[in-house]
């Protein structure tokens, strides 16, 4: 049972204990977020240049490098959370102990649930930061609105760390996050607009398209970096509030059930 008068501000000590430890691996880290995106850009700009000759998109003729430099941020926010609350808080739950460790203090187990969502969005929001800076330098992101795409990033990180955690409550071992991974993660990564517009889609499976998190941060993030999207922004943002509030909550069940019950 979720008691919403045992969570406060202590959740923020969880927060900051992940930042101390994260603060002694950061450099290896960032790599990834620094170096991917030009591997991307390099790898379908010259691979698809001479095959694609444009995306029309929002009413906007777009080059494919155009088109899905905004979702490489997307895709990074998404890697980024996920897996901080799949793998990383597994391992810290089931092996290291640290959630056992801190049960024994005043703090409860949806504080330190929310902390891990929370410092999940965080690392999610810190490589979209990172992305956006190489990409804004290549020429891909329109500045200042571009400086939107961070809160997205953020409330994306949240959406996908809740879900994340909402896993980690019900899958019984490590070796078993392949399962939504294949499951959910991948055909969200194949399936949101990231690679190709959901309207080339076929009728009947562009609902499920529009029923991932993932589409949504994809169309907010171009429509900061490019001017245009297919979705209202206002539609976009309820609908990433309301699933990351809906895991949020289902994370903090399962995972009471799995610990406490």
């Amino acid at each position: 049972m979720i008691n919403s008068s045992t969570i406060s501000w202590r959740f923020l000590k969880v927060w900051r204990r992940n930042l101390v430890t994260y603060q002694k691996i950061w450099k290896v880290n960032f790599i990834t977020p620094l170096l991917e995106p030009l591997l991307y850009i390099l790898a379908f700009g010259l691979g698809f240049s001479g095959l694609v000759e444009g995306v029309d998109y929002a009413g906007q003729s777009l080059t494919y490098t155009e088109f899905i430099a905004p979702a490489l941020i997307a895709t990074a926010v998404m890697w980024n959370a996920f897996f901080e609350t799949t793998y990383a808080s597994f391992v810290r739950m089931y092996y290291q102990k640290t959630f056992d460790g801190m049960l024994a203090t005043p703090l409860s187990l949806e504080e330190i649930i929310l902390a891990e969502v929370v410092w999940s969005a965080t690392k999610a929001f810190g490589a979209a930061a990172i992305l956006m800076t190489v990409l804004g330098l290549l020429g891909f992101i329109d500045f200042p609105s571009g400086l939107l795409i961070l809160p997205i990033a953020f409330l994306g990180g949240l959406a996908m760390g809740a879900i994340g955690m909402f896993f980690t409550g019900i899958t019984p071992s490590i070796d078993m996050f392949n399962l939504p991974i294949f499951l959910f993660i991948t055909p969200m990564f194949l399936f949101s607009g990231t690679f190709f517009p959901v309207s080339n889609l076929p009728t009947w499976a562009q609902p499920m398209a529009l029923a991932f998190p993932l589409y949504h941060m994809v169309e907010l993030i171009r429509r900061f970096s490019l001017g245009g999207s297919q979705t209202h922004p206002g539609i976009a943002i309820v609908y990433l509030v309301l699933f990351a509030t809906v895991f949020m909550l289902l994370a903090m069940r399962t995972m009471h059930r799995r610990l406490i019950n």
